[in-house]
Parts: structure tokens; sequence; C-alpha cells
């Protein structure tokens, strides 16, 4: 498979899909789809269980996007996605395959979902378990109890709307919009995450545990509108799962589904332009100047992205390059994998380590564009539920820490040694004792490895920052407002990210997307 996935198109230049004369009459349709993150990858499958014959087409020299793998001195490090929720979405991708993602994939649930550590010390066990949880929150805020409760019940509400409803439904139009305002408003979607919360519970630190989860889609919880809450009930609804082999065994996965329909995905192979044709995507240039026609363009890339960089400006009528740079992002990440020669047993497999400041550090994060000294950190230990990722003996880890995106001028090649150094002795001093000597191998991601190996506009981790009017409609949307066979999938577009929101990005193009039939019957009419 590695072969085949690193295989570089034939140096014939322009490289053109069949067109219905010189295939026959029913010619099977193209369809490409730039880069093969989770969202690519899924879009590639649901494109080819509609007829379409697919390209994927990846700039890294491996598939994943985010999801790429490193491997180093024994250990393996997944680069991105960590926490898979909602694992029916990649179930549904394999039954459109006529095949059972269990024969390919072992996913296993993990519990605790996350043990958050505060400053003081002071841990809570954040699961799935529901006495478990009552029991937690008792003793950290026995007065909220109740409220907490409370809370569950507005996240499960929201649920339903925000995530059965909505999540897989396109917002073409304003009147969607004004088809789910009453039901956002009735279940308080203007308020934010924050807001929601401390509606319900009093204590400071319980506030904390019940709104973190939107950093991890990267949302500041004191701006992103509390239709993210539902994140809360989506957990206790689906759980929190590892698939054995690290997340990478998820990409092989679906890479295994798109080549078993008759599609390829093709590594190395960047996209410099999507080309259009009285107003239509025909297909893209490559880097290196080659063309591929296609019937449909998918969009995996960055949607801020795809649109100032990959399209023409004379194509982009609403998505302008004022409108591009005037938009709010998310933040960004700095993340060191690393691992250690001893094992750390513990350490739970997903760990929030919370620093001295909340609200002011996500403002230094968000607002100010000022990277802070100190840090709140997500510890992310696989060898706690897969050891074979790491040498006999040892641990792998990845630790995270949010940061403002490249928009706060601050110069990673400089700051990058000295910030890990800082976020070690954190660690060392608070979760890894003796760190400093036991580690074996380590490499970094900053917010510049994000825009220039990720094409991630300023870096932003998560593309637009999912505050309300960046929601919904006000996205990006999957079907392309300004160009005709267009279309959006992961985190930049409608509903947003992490993996069931750009799973759900996929799901759309399902409602989007001509079947592969009626543009065959175009073509032979």
């Amino acid at each position: 498979m590695r072969k085949m996935l690193t295989t570089t198109i034939p140096a014939a230049s322009p490289v053109q899909a069949p067109s219905a004369s010189a295939a026959g009459p029913r010619a099977q349709p193209e369809a490409i789809v730039i880069g093969s993150g989770f969202g690519g990858l899924a879009a590639a499958v649901r494109l080819g269980a509609r007829g379409y014959r697919v390209t994927v087409l990846e700039k890294l020299d491996a598939p994943g996007g985010r999801a790429y793998v490193h491997r180093q001195d024994g250990f393996t490090f997944d680069a991105g996605p960590t926490v898979i929720t909602a694992p029916f979405l990649f179930e549904e991708l394999w039954a459109l395959c006529g095949r059972r993602m269990a024969d390919d994939v072992d996913l296993r649930p993990v519990a605790p979902f996350y043990r958050i550590r505060f400053d003081d010390g002071t841990t809570f066990d954040y699961s799935g378990d529901e006495q478990a949880m009552r029991a937690e929150v008792a003793r950290l805020a026995p007065d909220d109890v109740r409220g907490y409760e409370n809370f569950l019940k507005a996240s499960e509400a929201i649920y339903k709307v925000g995530f059965e409803q909505l999540g897989h439904v396109p917002f073409d139009h304003w009147s969607d919009m004004a088809r789910a305002l009453p039901q956002l408003v009735k279940l308080e979607g203007y308020r934010t995450v924050y807001s929601l919360a401390s509606k319900h519970v009093r204590d400071e630190r319980l506030r904390v545990v019940l709104t973190f989860q939107s950093l991890l889609v990267g949302g500041n919880p004191f701006a992103t509108t509390s239709v993210y809450c539902l994140i809360a009930f989506l957990e206790r609804r689906w759980g929190v799962h590892f698939a054995m082999g690290g997340t990478g065994s998820l990409v092989r996965g679906l890479v295994s589904l798109i080549e078993g329909q008759g599609g390829c995905v093709r590594c190395q192979q960047p996209v410099a332009e999507i080309t259009v044709h009285d107003g239509r995507a025909t297909g893209v240039r490559l880097a290196d100047g080659r063309t591929l026609r296609a019937d449909v363009v998918v969009s995996n890339a960055d949607s801020a992205w795809t649109y100032r960089h990959l399209i023409a400006p004379e194509h982009r009528r609403r998505w302008t390059n004022r409108r591009i740079e005037k938009a709010r992002y998310s933040m960004s990440l700095f993340v060191w994998y690393f691992g250690t020669r001893r094992q750390y047993p513990e350490v739970a497999h997903h760990t929030i380590a919370l620093g001295p400041r909340y609200r002011p550090l996500l403002t230094d994060i968000f607002e100010r564009k000022h990277l802070a000294e100190d840090f709140s950190l997500y510890l992310h230990r696989p060898t706690a539920t897969d050891p074979s990722l790491a040498p006999q003996g040892c641990d792998a880890f990845y630790v995270l820490s949010p940061v403002p995106h490249l928009q706060s001028g601050t110069d990673w090649q400089r700051q990058a040694e000295p910030y890990r150094l800082a976020i070690q002795q954190r660690l060392q001093a608070t979760l890894l004792p003796d760190l400093e000597r036991q580690i074996v191998t380590s490499r970094m991601l900053t917010p510049q490895d994000f825009q220039d190996r990720l094409s991630s506009f300023h870096g932003a981790a998560f593309g637009l920052e999912p505050v309300l009017m960046q929601s919904a409609w006000f996205r990006p949307h999957n079907r392309s407002e300004d160009i005709d066979r267009l279309y959006l999938v992961g985190a930049g577009t409608h509903p947003g990210a992490g993996l069931p929101g750009v799973l759900s990005s996929a799901r759309i193009l399902d409602t989007v997307v001509p079947h592969a039939d009626s543009l065959a019957l175009r073509h032979a009419n």
C-alpha cells in the first residue's frame, strides 16, 4: 500500500479525465478531492459510493492531513486528532462499502474520558459513567450536583437539535438559518459555552470542567456559541474511544475503502489552483503545472486557504480577499511529541493539565494574540491503551498547548525550543517526574508548521473561530456560494471542527452533490 500511496502521476501534461466521447456515453464521472484529512477521505468514500471515480490529492508524503503519523526511534506519534467520539460516523463509511469497520479497526473505549488536573493538584475524572460523574461532581462541588444534571439535560437538548437535526444539513440559503433560529434561540444558542455552564453551576472549577471541550474544536468557551455544549452529551451518548495502532489505523482503513471502490490517493501532489470556467469548477492545476479535469471538486483544505490561495479573485464574489482577511480565526497549537525510556502508569490516556489562569489565558490567546508565559496543556499518553506504540517498557506522549495563531507575530523559529523547555519543566514538576532524563526522542509542531506544512490560514489549527456569526449559514458553505460543482468539507465549513464535525461535513455531500448517474446522463446528452 505504501508504494501505491506515493506513486506520482505520470509526467504527461495536461492530465485530463476521460470525456464521454472518449470513454462511451456513460463514462464514469470524475471527482477530485483536495486533501486527505478525515473530511477528505470520508468525502472520497461517499463520492465513490455515489458512482464517482475519485482521486484524492495530498500535499504530504502520506495521507492523513492533520492525522498524519510520525514514526521515529521505535515510537509512533499520531500528529493530530486523538479523541474519537461518535464512532457510528466511521461505521457508516465502512457500511457504504459493504464492509464492517470492526474487521479493519479495533476501537477501544477510554475511561476516564479525561483526567483534569487543576493547578493546585486537585483532579477530576471526567467519564461517561452517570454515577461516577455524580460522585465526582459531589466531591468537587457538592452544591452543584443538581446544576450539573440540569446542564447535562440542556446539553442533550442541544445535541438533539444541533447534531442530530442540523449537523448534517447544508445551510445553503439564509432561509435555512431562519428556520433553525427559533430552536436555537429556545436552546439559548445566543449564549456562550461558558455562559450556559455558569447558568447551571457556580463552582468555578466545575465551570472549567464543563467548558474546556470547546477548546478541542478551536473555540474560546467565553466566545463560542453554546451550541458546542452538545459535546458533553455527545461524549456521554457515544463514549470516547481510541483506535489500536493509533489514529493512523483509521486513515489506513479509509484509504483501503477508497481503493476498493476503484479510487486512489496520490501523495506528494500539491494543488496550486482550482480551475474554473464559466463559473464552474473544472478540475485542478498541480504545483508542477499539470492539469487534472473533474466533474466535481471537493476541497478538504482549510476553507480560508482554499478561497484565498486556490481560487483566482475574479471567481469569488462572497469570499473575497478582504472578507477572508477580516474573519476571526481559531487559536493555533504548539505540539510536542516525545518518548520516554520509562513508563508513567499513573498518567491517564487523556489528561487536561490546567495552569493558574483560565479566562485571562484565553484572552491572551484569542483576543490579545499574546504568547503567555503560563499555559494549560492537553497531555496524550496513547500507550496507556496501546503499548505497541512505543518500545517495550517505554511511553509515547504528545503534549498540546493552545497558542495564538500567526497574527501574534511570534517568531516560532526562535521561540519553539524555549517554549518546549518551559512545558517540559512544567510537566516534570506536576505529572512526569524526572522527565528531562527520561526523554529518548522528540519533535515539535508549531503554528508556523500549521501554515507552511498544513496550509492553514494564519496557522490557525481549526480554521474559522466558531463564534455565532461564523457558524452554520455564516460559515463557508459545503456547496460553494461562488462556484458551481465546488464543495467544501473539513473544519472550516459547516458544521465545524472535531472528528464528528468533519465527518458530518462529508455526510452533507450526499445532499448537495449530484449523483454520478445524473452527470453521466448529461455527458451522454
